[in-house]
């Protein structure tokens, strides 16, 4: 019969991460998408614009084209009356040249006629049937955006490594481009193991439980800017954990959930040693301890503790920095506030613990329940950090929450 063993060295979290970091590569593959699906995508071309935008001198303001000149000395007491000979929508083009005294009315974004050279507010204008009444004086270039004033023709105006927003797609859009050439977006393998896991909706026998991490891993990879490829639940044996491992390396990046822990079944390190190189196994976490990470034919794989609170919590802190990394999305940035503790908490751990909390009017209640249910995070809102070297966190003391979302 096989013993369990102890876990022979717990690295810190950042160490943990840093391995990470240094063994995980950023994808090479790149494809071309259309500018509908190119939100949040990352750009594997640079863009230089083939136009100008505006592509013409344009009205910023609706009012009345005219030659600033003819605008001098104007004032409501003594306004300058220009004869009107034309009223312009956006899209319509002037059908003339503006002569000395005329003008033409004009709506924000429309090409402003040759001959004018700026652009009088309808504000400080009376319009009769023929003529207008300017009330105020014009300089050249008031209220026109010139051409080009906001892309210049030949500016490389988006780069490679870009993270497409709303606004970059709108830039895309700008210069009439209906494509983009981006990076492909990483696979990530998903394998739930252990015979005590049944997939969703398929009765459960005695001891059984759902597979909870398939779904929780699924949704951070697809937040991530990976796509997931689900796997069936992997039976607890050495062969089997081996078979799939060597099916699914094929994808950027494995993840395991459960089977790496010391128990006298749990076979992931044995199987990632058998095919590749351990980079650790064990952190000075709570929870989470007895996550692995591992190097298979140069792809990161990782074993995930198999109870849901520790597999999602280790995938937010672990995991989404990795497959943002391969992705080349740039580090997601945890948004904190800062509250009150509303009671006392105790770590009896000797290592870092990351406490689930729920913030209620203003104050941080302790969260978390135990490693297996999957509630601890469900009902929470953020975590709080209790680093190695702090045993007490005081009701009513100062606490940062990293939120979640």
């Amino acid at each position: 019969m096989s013993k369990m063993t102890p876990f022979k060295q717990l690295i810190t979290y950042e160490e943990a991460l840093e391995r990470i970091q240094k063994s995980v590569k950023p994808i090479a593959q790149t494809e071309t998408v259309s500018i509908e699906a190119a939100m949040d995508r990352v750009l594997s071309e640079n863009i230089t614009a083939s136009i100008s935008v505006p592509p013409f001198n344009r009205a910023a303001m609706d009012g009345y084209a005219v030659k600033a000149e003819d605008t001098y000395d104007s004032s409501s007491s003594r306004p300058k009356t220009l004869h009107l000979v034309e009223v312009l929508h956006a899209g319509e083009p002037s059908k003339r040249s503006l002569n000395s005294g005329e003008c033409a009315q004009i709506a924000t974004g429309t090409a402003i006629p040759v001959g004018a050279d700026a652009v009088a507010m309808v504000e400080f204008t009376e319009r009769n049937e023929e003529t207008v009444s300017i009330l105020k004086p014009t300089y050249p270039g008031e209220n026109i955006s010139p051409k080009g004033e906001d892309i210049e023709k030949g500016r490389v105006i988006l780069k490679i490594g870009d993270h497409l927003s709303a606004a970059k797609v709108g830039v895309l859009a700008a210069l009439g481009k209906k494509e983009a050439n981006v990076y492909m977006k990483p696979t990530v393998a998903i394998v739930p193991t252990g015979t005590e896991v049944q997939k969703v909706g398929a009765p459960l026998s005695e001891g059984q439980v759902y597979d909870i991490n398939s779904y929780t891993l699924n949704s951070v990879i697809i937040k991530s800017g990976a796509t997931p490829v689900r796997s069936e639940v992997v039976p607890d044996t050495f062969e089997e954990l081996t078979r799939a491992l060597r099916k699914l390396i094929t994808c950027d990046m494995v993840v395991f959930s459960g089977g790496s822990s010391v128990g006298e079944r749990d076979l992931m390190s044995k199987v990632v040693q058998e095919l590749g190189e351990v980079v650790f196994h064990g952190i000075q976490v709570k929870p989470g301890k007895p996550t692995l990470f591992a190097l298979v034919e140069n792809k990161p794989v990782f074993g995930m503790p198999g109870y849901p609170t520790s597999c999602l919590s280790n995938a937010y802190l672990l995991l989404v920095p990795a497959i943002r990394q391969m992705a080349r999305l740039p580090p997601k940035t945890m948004t904190t506030v800062k509250t009150r503790l509303a009671k006392r908490v105790v770590s009896s751990s000797g290592r870092m613990q990351f406490l689930t909390v729920k913030l209620k009017d203003g104050v941080a209640y302790p969260a978390f329940k135990q490693s297996g249910a999957i509630t601890s995070m469900a009902e929470a809102d953020g975590y709080i950090i209790l680093p190695i070297n702090v045993d007490v966190i005081e009701k009513d003391q100062e606490v940062t929450v990293f939120l979640f979302d």
